[in-house]
């Protein structure tokens, strides 16, 4: 076994993929998430002390909903980005450490001595050693406890939904600390061993922070864009050149509407975009014709078919074919080898 991963759908046999992903991620990325994975619950527990101390931790909740929503199936495929993203992650982890060592001498003049976790002490600075570290933290050694261990992953996948929504309302100006806090405190948690029945109330309090987040980003997709009307949409193609956007990134669509108006290029939703055709402030785009295409999964079939450049905003990349791989931009979290890829 060269992995494990089953945290979607997609999974081999609905028990989970062990030697690549259904999705098409490879074995060495499914171990750098694990590592990642462990490296934001070092993260969260000085994160914690920080907030304990009255710091401001937006700057730890920002990079672990970062970094939790990279890990969700089709997001990203390429190994140097989670390398990165560890990297990143050992030194925003080592400054929250040092943040707290230093506030805690100067407010209770000593020493701070208590042994911590592993994860919030851990160091590698290369690839290799990032998969060494994989094979002592991958999801099968948490426990030996089948139960806990699936309440644990549970929680965990609950994270990365959440994520997901708090990253697209950050985008958009929109936050809130408590989602953080939570985030820190169920990954600590992870760390511990709890009685089978805190684990639960854990998983079951992610689910109401999850409609709570749900919530904030309707609010901020609402209030950026309008409220989503009934609408028809335009399945059909024009004769001008064309752009096709997928994913969820409200924002990426405003950018690409905003370059691109006025210079003749139309632009087209796929997929997890397709409900950006019922917001307001969309509708004022002449250059937006419509929707083409189907659903994600139909992506090596109708990038394909497609002529034009291809912008995949968030989650829902499937491999790109030889064929028109070339024609693939990415952006934000998302990313595959040899495609290029857009900064924010």
């Amino acid at each position: 076994m060269s992995m494990f991963c089953f945290q979607c759908q997609e999974t081999a046999k609905n028990q989970g993929c062990t030697v690549k992903g259904v999705c098409g991620k490879n074995d060495t990325t499914s171990n750098l998430m694990d590592v990642l994975i462990y490296t934001l619950k070092g993260i969260s527990i000085w994160g914690l002390k920080n907030y304990e101390l009255g710091h401001d931790i937006k700057k730890y909740g920002r990079f672990i909903s970062k970094g939790l929503f990279t890990t969700i199936t089709n997001v990203t495929f390429d190994d140097e980005r989670v390398s990165e993203l560890i990297r990143e992650a050992l030194t925003i982890r080592d400054y929250a450490k040092e943040e707290f060592l230093k506030s805690f001498a100067e407010k209770t003049g000593n020493e701070f001595t208590e042994t911590v976790h592993d994860s919030a002490v851990w160091t590698g600075s290369t690839t290799q050693d990032f998969l060494f570290k994989s094979t002592e933290v991958n999801i099968l050694s948490t426990t030996p406890d089948e139960d806990k261990r699936s309440l644990r992953e549970l929680l965990i996948i609950g994270l990365k939904g959440i994520a997901a929504y708090a990253e697209h309302a950050y985008v958009l100006g929109y936050e809130d600390d408590s989602v953080y806090i939570f985030f820190m405190n169920a990954l600590k948690s992870t760390t511990e061993d709890l009685a089978q029945e805190t684990m639960l109330d854990f998983v079951i309090q992610a689910g109401k922070v999850s409609v709570d987040t749900m919530a904030l980003l309707d609010k901020a997709n609402t209030e950026t864009y309008g409220n989503p009307e009934i609408t028809k949409v335009n399945i059909g193609v024009r004769n001008n050149p064309g752009i096709l956007i997928s994913g969820h990134d409200l924002k990426d669509m405003q950018e690409l509407l905003d370059q691109t108006q006025g210079t003749g290029v139309d632009v087209y939703t796929h997929g997890e975009m397709l409900p950006a055709n019922y917001y307001p402030a969309f509708k004022k785009y002449d250059h937006f014709v419509g929707n083409y295409g189907n659903a994600w999964w139909k992506q090596n079939v109708e990038f394909e078919q497609f002529n034009g450049p291809i912008l995949m905003t968030t989650n829902c990349l499937v491999p790109p074919k030889d064929s028109y791989k070339e024609r693939v931009f990415t952006t934000g979290n998302v990313g595959f080898p040899g495609v290029k890829h857009i900064p924010d």
